[in-house]
């Protein structure tokens, strides 16, 4: 039997590695050679990522982060680890301390024990222990968690994220499809960086490959900031639809966003999940979602890894035509 090419060849592991982000950053790994084990709660549903790299060269395992034994048994052998597990929403045992700390823990004991040499962790920009936003906190908290039992591990902190499979621009033009009228919380003056998926993932393997100063946090965010009232008035003209946008302040956003919490809940998820949101992401637009000054100064962004960032306008029509009337021939003539 011919033995694998891939056999001797540098090892990754990726925890959370069939989610949005991370089957980007699996499959940047595998163009450069790795093998690369994907860490997921439900090994039998990350088939899908299989033929992102050459036959045997990605492979899924079982590893559940509250279960330290799972995580062990995981980075067996790996050269590098990647964290990208995180949730949006909490569900029962799935909640944000457990996933996003505890996990976070466990990861970084378990590498210093199999002796993982690098060791990447996504969180996310404004992560802050001490914020009124549930979510935020737990990115903060988590971050700490780490730091304090692997100090030389790589932090990566993105702005909102687009792609093709991203629940931020996909949603805003699924509610345009339907909505006569789309509400800007906070007036829609909150400002973000949208920061494409697939120069996260160039970022997050240059990282295992030791382009980055051990122990830093690097941020990122697109070529520009954008407010959310422009980034809705974008994918409406994108997709072709006139649609009324009705500021709302925070107070009224938030007592919106419990309803459909409540609702959500009363009706066993069955509620749809674009009408959903919660008051952790309100309190998320409450502030602007940019990179610090000081990691530019630092070098800590796409710039000090030589990366050039990806605009929204350059992306994101591409995936959005579908949410158009006549799909990609919206506005073609006859020949």
């Amino acid at each position: 039997m011919a033995q694998s090419p891939f056999v001797g060849k540098r090892l990754v592991t990726v925890f959370g590695g069939s989610g949005f982000i991370g089957r980007y950053v699996v499959r940047a790994l595998a163009r450069r050679g790795w093998r690369v084990r994907v860490a997921v709660r439900r090994p039998d549903l990350a088939g899908f990522l299989a033929p992102l790299g050459d036959v045997g060269q990605i492979h899924a395992v079982q590893a559940n982060l509250r279960y330290p034994a799972s995580i062990a048994s995981a980075l067996i052998g790996a050269d590098a680890a990647i964290n990208l597990a995180g949730i949006q929403h909490q569900s029962g045992r799935q909640n944000f301390e457990a996933v996003h700390v505890f996990g976070a823990r466990a990861i970084a004991r378990a590498a210093i024990a199999e002796g993982v040499s690098v060791l990447v962790h996504g969180s996310g920009i404004g992560a802050d222990a001490d914020s009124p936003s549930a979510y935020i906190a737990s990115k903060g908290r988590g971050e700490a968690a780490l730091r304090e039992v692997f100090p030389g591990a790589v932090i990566l902190r993105p702005s909102v994220v687009f792609g093709p499979e991203d629940d931020f621009l996909n949603r805003f033009a699924l509610l345009a499809r339907y909505m006569p009228a789309l509400p800007l919380f906070g007036g829609g003056a909150t400002k973000m960086q949208p920061v494409y998926v697939g120069d996260i993932a160039e970022a997050a393997a240059l990282t295992v490959e030791g382009h980055v100063k051990p122990g830093g946090t690097y941020e990122f965010g697109g070529p520009e900031a954008m407010t959310l009232r422009e980034i809705v008035e974008f994918v409406c003209r994108t997709t072709d639809r006139r649609r009324a946008l009705v500021p709302v302040p925070f107070g009224v956003a938030s007592l919106m966003a419990r309803s459909t919490e409540i609702a959500s809940a009363l009706s066993l998820g069955m509620f749809p999940a674009a009408l959903t949101t919660t008051r952790d992401q309100i309190e998320l637009l409450r502030h602007d979602n940019l990179v610090s000054p000081e990691a530019v100064a630092d070098g800590r962004d796409f710039r000090g890894l030589g990366i050039i960032a990806q605009g929204v306008e350059a992306i994101a029509p591409a995936y959005l035509y579908r949410f158009r009337k006549t799909g990609q021939y919206a506005g073609a003539g006859l020949a």
